[in-house]
């Protein structure tokens, strides 16, 4: 189909998880053939849902993980949101993780998906309860660790990664 090649490098990476992770089948299949089927995946317009760009951010020792409490989530989550028609997702959690963080001198660890995620996002005014396939990259912190608060959070914090699951 001649719309799909902006969609074929993610789906490439979609497969390349799939493949390190058979345990995870149904949530990849779901998500691949969410973007073989929706040619406007990338945009947020799509009300049924859309592909989102996550960072899981870890300081210099690795021992830790920066995430944010959400605004409107009201939630603790990674770093991440829209990919706004950008393809390469990779890209957009790069640019979330700045943009939310702050913080500089980031480095991408592995061009591959570290984590997907399908999770619904609730009504929200105006906005309808839809889906966000989300696709997470591991990212390094490798300069300075002092991260600024931006206005899409209450508070951002370095988290011990034993801790993470205890979050709420």
């Amino acid at each position: 189909e001649h719309t799909m090649p902006h969609r074929q490098p993610l789906l490439t990476l979609i497969d390349s998880y799939s493949q390190q992770h058979p345990d995870e089948a149904a949530t990849t299949a779901r998500i691949r053939n969410f973007v073989t089927e929706q040619r406007l995946c990338f945009q947020r317009q799509l009300a049924m849902g859309h592909i989102t760009g996550s960072a899981w951010l870890i300081d210099q020792s690795q021992q830790r993980v920066l995430l944010t409490h959400h605004r409107k989530l009201n939630i603790w989550v990674q770093l991440g949101g829209h990919a706004d028609g950008e393809s390469d997702v990779a890209r957009v959690a790069m640019n979330e993780a700045e943009e939310e963080s702050g913080l500089l001198n980031l480095h991408l660890v592995s061009p591959n998906i570290f984590d997907i995620d399908i999770h619904a996002i609730p009504a929200r005014g105006d906005e309808v309860e839809h889906w966000h396939y989300d696709c997470r990259f591991l990212v390094q912190a490798t300069g300075a660790e002092d991260y600024v608060v931006s206005d899409e959070s209450h508070d951002l914090a370095w988290i011990e990664l034993a801790n993470v699951a205890s979050l709420s």
